[in-house]
């Protein structure tokens, strides 16, 4: 071998040790696909509904031919692995070990819908970075994933989130609060969360301005994953006579609380987040218990807003390729903004006329568009902009459980579909 054959023998060696593996399919030839790995819970039901909806956007943009990328186009496809993380006692190691066996297996030019548990997606941002992947995230809601975004951009910068945040979400649940003082003349709440970095993040955010609001908060209490026994709280919502209990949790076993406290006939309105409560069927799950329960939609889609048209044909779409029950048991957080993160990759590796790294990073830096969940668009520190307007930002709602087992979304008022009302059990 000649002097130029062991010097690029040398570069290569050399990049695959540094961790540059991934020099070899930067440049795509004919025929190749583009590849989007998709690591995440695929046994939560965010996880399992944001995975089907990556599915769904594949296959839509490879019957109309694929990605332009410069002179030719290319399919895409997708590939996903289980990490597990919500599962109770899962360490963060394993899930970031089936993370990379994914890259390392079917080397991604993209990662999509990403990490469960905040706790997950900070660890695995290091991998992103040793990987040089752009990496949307559709469900973990930490905001110290932006903070590290800010604080060390050239390392962190391939990372990107277009879900709600936590504090976007206290944003949405302050304002809600807010209508319920002034409807109802509220001012005790009682705060229930599980004990999770977003959870914890989103109740405290909301306990400070519900103090700074006029208000009273009987208590805050945190619950471990897995946890099945919230009647410790409830006993003290009833003693202290809180009219509002205000929840986030996505744990599968939440559920529980909102029977223990319609079988312990606590007289507050709750409202929150609870994940088992948000999908259509819930109604019938819970043997119409849900009822006037205000839950928050983290982003719209699984929950079609008529002011949204793109939501209301995800909903339908999704219901036509997966079949009425897996559209009816549509999580209430991730499949609106697993489906656009396809259409976000797809429009900016169009606009980037390549697939390499840092030249995708900057075409995601200015996507402008229309999704599911509104308009998207990321601010600096990579996290979609959410608001109350879907002609300006992504959005999430609010909607409360009605009679006969419908959904109405009574939050932002621009796109309400009617109003918050005190359910039977509080007349």
């Amino acid at each position: 071998m000649g002097k130029k054959g062991l010097l690029a023998l040398g570069f290569l060696v050399l990049a695959v040790i540094i961790g540059f593996p991934y020099a070899a399919v930067a440049q795509l030839k004919p025929g190749d696909p583009i590849v989007i790995g998709v690591p995440t819970a695929l046994g939560s039901i965010e996880g399992r509904d944001g995975w089907m909806a990556i599915q769904m956007a594949v296959e839509e943009i490879n019957a109309k031919g694929g990605v332009q990328v410069g002179a030719t186009k290319h399919l895409l496809r997708a590939y996903s692995i289980d990490t597990r993380e919500h599962e109770p006692g899962i360490p963060v190691q394993d899930a970031l070990t089936a993370t990379e066996k994914l890259i390392l297996e079917k080397k991604p030019h993209a990662i999509a819908l990403g990490n469960f548990r905040s706790e997950v997606l900070l660890a695995s941002m290091d991998l992103m970075s040793k990987y040089k992947l752009p990496y949307i995230c559709s469900i973990a809601m930490t905001p110290l994933f932006q903070k590290k975004i800010a604080d060390e951009y050239d390392k962190y910068k391939y990372c990107f989130r277009n879900c709600l945040n936590s504090p976007y979400l206290a944003m949405y649940m302050t304002e809600v609060m807010k209508f319920i003082g002034k409807q109802f003349g509220f001012k005790k709440a009682y705060i229930i969360v599980q004990d999770t970095l977003w959870a914890q993040a989103t109740g405290k955010g909301l306990d400070k301005w519900l103090k700074e609001n006029g208000w009273e908060v009987a208590s805050f209490d945190a619950y471990a994953l897995g946890s099945s026994d919230f009647s410790p709280s409830l006993i003290k919502v009833r003693a202290q006579k809180a009219q509002g209990i205000v929840t986030f949790f996505d744990m599968p076993q939440s559920g529980i609380l909102l029977k223990q406290a319609r079988a312990m006939k606590i007289p507050a309105l709750l409202a929150g987040f609870i994940s088992p409560v948000a999908p259509e069927n819930a109604w019938d799950v819970f043997e119409k218990e849900v009822e006037g329960m205000v839950n928050m939609q983290f982003e719209i889609g699984p929950v079609p807003v008529k002011a949204v048209p793109k939501s209301v044909a995800f909903n339908e779409n999704f219901g036509k390729r997966w079949g009425k029950e897996a559209r009816v048991k549509l999580s209430g957080h991730g499949p609106g903004p697993s489906y656009d993160s396809i259409y976000i990759f797809a429009n900016a590796i169009e606009r980037a006329k390549t697939v390499e790294p840092d030249a995708v990073v900057k075409a995601l830096e200015q996507t402008d568009m229309q999704g599911v969940v509104g308009r998207i668009r990321f601010g600096k520190d990579h996290q979609v902009v959410y608001g109350v307007d879907p002609k300006e930002a992504a959005l999430g709602c609010c909607f409360q459980w009605k009679k006969p087992g419908t959904r109405v979304v009574v939050f932002p008022e621009v796109v309400a579909e009617g109003k918050i009302e005190l359910p039977p059990y509080m007349k």
